[in-house]
């Protein structure tokens, strides 16, 4: 089954300045990606503002992402949907498709939700497709906390092969490599916590920070493997200051205003996302004469 490691790239959605999908400059910013060394790219991660597309877009944007990886580094598409059914039918389109590695569902969110509805929404999921899902775990926007409990029951079906903890939790990390399934990968979701998640049995991040920072962000997993832990922590703690300026406004939106700054046609955020303050791109663009 496949595994999911090093760093994955949950990569910004080109639009246009009227907000509508830029298909050409989001494969350049794949491209771009790739040739800077990330180990993955993530269509519509919350980076890639999922929440904001319906379901003809999504499709659209996972095929181009699919075109343009190309087969070169493993491809991840992002299927969760509030509901259940809306997630089982985006997933079993996707599923359709060739070229998608692994699926990422993020658990519904908005709606107050138990445990028991997590496992029967995963169940369902994991049972309308033979690709390989990762859990997607961030309790801050999404109102739940996934269980380790909840993960080793849903562990009973071998495509659900690891998650991503985007709590900020450590000990939550902790739990889902402790006391999961040891055939379960745990990767980070965030970018603070890559190179402690790797020592503590962790294979990898998706990480935001790598739309503008790709190649100091692939570092730290190269670093690790290489066993130059005093070099992966240099590296990791140089993320600091940007991670910083992300808090902000809207993170995912910051991320994206800051790839702009950089040159990248990646275009704004959909509104009401889009973010337009003198204030964050000053610190920006002075956050980033550190990086140079």
């Amino acid at each position: 089954m496949f595994k999911p490691y090093g760093i994955i790239t949950p990569v910004l959605t080109a639009l246009d300045d009227n907000e509508n999908f830029n298909e050409t400059e989001y494969k350049n910013f794949i491209d771009h990606l790739i040739k800077s060394g990330v180990h993955g790219i993530f269509s519509l991660g919350t980076n890639g503002e999922f929440y904001a597309f319906n379901s003809e877009e999504k499709l659209r944007i996972i095929k181009a992402g699919i075109e343009a990886v190309d087969g070169r580094v493993p491809f991840y598409a992002g299927t969760g949907c509030i509901t259940t059914k809306e997630t089982v039918e985006l997933t079993r389109e996707v599923s359709s498709l060739k070229g998608i590695d692994c699926l990422s569902v993020i658990s519904p969110y908005f709606t107050a939700i138990k445990q028991d509805d997590l496992i029967r929404h995963y169940n369902a999921v994991a049972e309308c497709t033979d690709l390989p899902i990762l859990l997607y775990n961030i309790p801050a926007r999404t109102g739940n906390n996934i269980d380790y409990k909840t993960v080793k029951t849903l562990a009973a079906h071998k495509n659900i092969i690891g998650i991503k903890d985007s709590s900020g939790n450590f000990d939550n990390t902790l739990k889902y490599i402790e006391n999961t399934d040891p055939r379960l990968c745990v990767l980070a979701g965030s970018d603070s916590l890559i190179l402690w998640t790797l020592k503590a049995g962790g294979s990898g991040a998706i990480s935001g920070c790598s739309n503008v920072f790709p190649e100091l962000m692939s570092s730290i997993y190269n670093y690790y493997v290489k066993g130059d832990f005093e070099k992966a922590n240099e590296a990791q703690k140089k993320i600091r200051p940007f991670r910083n300026v992300m808090q902000m406004g809207n993170p995912n939106s910051v991320v994206k205003r800051a790839a702009q700054l950089k040159g990248f046609k990646v275009g704004p955020a959909r509104a009401p996302s889009n973010i337009e303050s003198k204030e964050i791109d000053n610190a920006l663009l002075e956050v980033f004469k550190q990086y140079e």
